[in-house]
C-alpha cells in the first residue's frame, strides 16, 4: 500500500496571513482557464475562438470567477451543512474554513455565463461552448487541493494504488483500530480518481471536440454527460458525507443526486444540437 505523504496545507504564511494550497489551486484554475481563453481568442480563421476578444475573455473569466466563488460556497451551504445555516447564518459567509461545492459553482457559473451574453449581446450557448472546455483544468486543480487537503476519501480498498493515512492527522480515519495503529485502513484516493477523470480526460475530449466545427449547444452538452458520468462513478468508490450518508439504496449520494441533472441536460443539449443540425441540412437531391 502506499502512504498519503501528509503534505502541509499551508503553502506558506506571511505574518499572520496563512496561504493554503487550496487557494492556490483555485487561482491555478482560473489562470488556465484565462490563458487557454485568451489564447483561443488570438487564433486567426473561424476557430473555436472566432468573434471572441482578449477584452471578452477577462471579462468572461472574470463573472466566471465571481460565480464559482458566491456558487460554489452557497451550493456547498445549502446542499451539504444547511445546519450550519441555521445555527449561525453568517457561516456562509466563512470562506476560509473550507467547503465549496462543483454543482453550487456550475449554477453560478450558469448566472455569469447569461448575465455575460446578455451584455455583449450573444446566444447563451455561444458563451457555453467557449467557456466549457475552459473549465476542467480548474477540476483538475480543485481535486488536487482536495488531496493536498487530506478529505474527500474513498472506501477501504485492497487495489494496489490504495493510501493509508496517519492516524495522528487523521483520527476520524482509524476509528475501531488498536490504539497503537499508526495508519488507516487502505483507501480509494478517490480525489485523484476524479482530479484524472473530471480534470484531464475531460480537458483532453473537450479540447480536441470543441476545436472542430460542432452544431451550437454541443460543446455545452458533452461537458455535462461527461462530467455527469465520471462524477456519478466516482462516487461509488467515495465515501459519503459523514453528515449526510447516503440518501436511499444503500449506494446513493448527495453528489449522485446533484448529478443526475447535468446528466439529462447533457443528453438533452446534445439531442437537440445535432437534432437541428440535421434539419437544417437540405435533403438528398434537393434544389435550392
Amino acid at each position: 500500500m502506499l502512504t498519503y505523504p501528509n503534505i502541509d496545507p499551508v503553502a506558506f504564511q506571511l505574518g499572520p496571513l496563512k496561504v493554503h494550497w487550496y487557494g492556490l489551486m483555485y487561482l491555478i484554475g482560473f489562470a488556465a482557464a484565462w490563458l487557454l481563453g485568451r489564447w483561443r481568442a488570438s487564433r486567426p480563421g473561424p476557430g473555436p475562438g472566432a468573434g471572441w476578444t482578449a477584452a471578452m475573455v477577462d471579462d468572461v473569466v472574470f463573472y466566471s470567477v465571481i460565480g464559482v466563488i458566491a456558487g460554489g460556497r452557497l451550493g456547498y451551504m445549502f446542499f451539504y451543512g444547511y445546519d450550519q445555516i441555521l445555527a449561525n447564518p453568517l457561516n456562509v459567509l466563512k470562506v476560509w474554513e473550507g467547503g465549496m461545492s462543483f454543482h453550487g459553482g456550475l449554477i453560478g457559473v450558469l448566472i455569469a455565463i447569461g448575465l455575460f451574453a446578455r451584455k455583449y449581446r450573444l446566444r447563451f450557448f455561444q458563451v457555453g461552448d467557449f467557456v466549457a472546455p475552459l473549465v476542467p483544468l480548474g477540476l483538475f486543480a480543485g481535486r488536487i487541493g482536495n488531496f493536498i487537503n487530506g478529505e474527500l476519501w474513498g472506501h477501504a480498498t485492497w487495489v494496489p494504488w490504495a493510501m493509508q493515512l496517519p492516524c495522528a492527522r487523521f483520527p476520524e480515519y482509524c476509528v475501531g483500530l488498536p490504539a497503537e495503529a499508526d495508519f488507516s485502513p487502505p483507501l480509494h484516493p478517490s480525489q485523484l480518481y476524479e482530479a484524472g477523470l473530471e480534470g484531464l480526460v475531460l480537458f483532453v475530449v473537450l479540447w480536441w471536440f470543441s476545436s472542430r466545427p460542432r452544431p451550437t449547444m454541443a460543446v455545452s452538452g458533452l461537458f455535462l454527460l461527461l462530467y455527469g458520468l465520471f462524477r456519478f462513478a466516482v462516487e461509488f468508490v467515495r465515501q459519503p458525507d459523514a453528515h449526510i450518508g447516503y440518501l436511499a439504496f444503500d449506494w446513493l449520494t448527495m453528489g449522485q443526486l446533484l448529478t443526475l441533472p447535468m446528466l439529462l441536460a447533457g443528453v438533452i443539449l446534445l439531442t437537440v444540437a445535432y437534432g437541428l443540425q440535421g434539419a437544417s441540412r437540405p435533403a438528398d437531391g434537393a434544389s435550392g
